[in-house]
């Protein structure tokens, strides 16, 4: 039985869609969506995936019918037909693409503008605002007044008892950002008071600053709470991403980035940095965990406690109150000398002493 050429072409492409919206939708190559913004995105990921299954599925199928059917006959040393050009077939190859491209970059552009990114409220640049954290203790200069290119970030010192030999670690809340504000990315819910922390990046690793002066390693968040997060760097070029949230944001040296989510759902997530920084990039790795607010204050509660205990003690050992010994004793253990050797020499100085006496 012939089957008409446009019910097997309405068939195939009945086939195609089937298929496709199958696959789009069941792909399960996306990690936990992790935040309310997560699931807007995974829409526009399971859409663009939908679409590029049929176009891959198309494409290969008139490829592999194109080399079968069209294929050199065993003999026929001929040469083809002569075709030069085919208006209604560009028209739909050109056309087709347009549309699919359109769609996406509107449907993208909506869910970037549902997150709050285009909303000017919520962008200081918009307004020539500059905006400096709660409590600082240093003032950033305005573009205006000073030249960026020429301008040095004051470093705000973490240990009192090593600040004057350790680089400095600009990664307090209130770190001097230049006057330069990029963009902010997310929406925080109305109503809900934000929990408001800043991220540096460094090579290699990342410092998470919260109120109270807080200091971690690690990310620690309270479920269902919004987080205002500000981002900058260092040193070079680094990346904030967190799969599991939908969200990367790039840290750049003098500027201070801005991201905005809320976490909905408790797990122990990987913080990637998506930039190359230099040569132990793949090691720039930590950990956002996501806990109820109970754990999350006792968390914080113990750090406070911790850091208290650790500034004390570094007040206690001040290098003015310390012996020559007791100075020198942490880099001692750096460099792997250890008191056993320290012992080992002692004598052979005495000794030389007495033989040139």
């Amino acid at each position: 039985m012939n089957i008409p050429s446009q019910i097997s072409t309405l068939l195939a492409g009945i086939v195609l869609t089937l298929v496709s919206l199958w696959y789009g939708q069941n792909h399960n190559l996306l990690p936990v969506a992790a935040t309310e913004a997560a699931p807007l995105v995974d829409n526009l990921f399971n859409a663009m995936l939908t679409i590029g299954t049929g176009i891959f599925l198309l494409v290969n199928f008139v490829l592999v019918f194109a080399l079968l059917r069209f294929r050199r006959k065993s003999g026929d040393e001929s040469d083809g037909d002569p075709v030069h050009g085919n208006i209604p077939l560009e028209i739909v190859w050109t056309a087709i693409p347009a549309i699919i491209v359109l769609g996406i970059s509107i449907y993208s552009f909506d869910i970037y503008n549902s997150e709050g990114g285009f909303d000017p409220m919520d962008h200081s640049v918009a307004h020539g605002q500059h905006h400096q954290m709660k409590g600082s203790a240093i003032a950033a200069p305005l573009i205006a007044d000073v030249d960026p290119n020429q301008a040095t970030d004051t470093a705000v010192k973490q240990n009192p008892v090593t600040n004057a030999v350790e680089e400095d670690i600009p990664a307090r809340r209130d770190a001097p950002v230049m006057g330069i504000e990029s963009p902010k990315v997310g929406r925080i819910p109305a109503g809900k008071e934000p929990l408001t922390i800043a991220a540096a990046g460094m090579q290699y690793a990342w410092l998470f600053t919260y109120p109270d002066e807080i200091i971690s390693g690690e990310l620690h968040l309270p479920v269902g709470r919004p987080v205002v997060m500000n981002i900058t760097a260092n040193d070079v070029l680094h990346a904030f991403w967190v799969p599991e949230f939908r969200l990367k944001q790039d840290a750049v040296p003098g500027r201070q980035s801005e991201i905005r989510f809320t976490p909905t759902v408790e797990g122990d997530y990987p913080v990637i940095c998506a930039e190359l920084c230099g040569a132990y990039h793949g090691a720039m790795k930590t950990h956002v965990l996501v806990e109820s607010q109970e754990s999350y204050d006792a968390w914080l509660q113990s750090m406070k406690v911790a850091q208290a205990d650790e500034q004390n003690r570094a007040i206690a050992l001040s290098p003015a109150q310390m012996t020559d010994a007791e100075y020198l004793a942490p880099y001692a253990q750096d460099a792997g000398v250890t008191p056993e050797m320290l012992h080992q020499l002692h004598p052979m100085s005495e000794g030389s002493e007495a033989y040139s006496s």
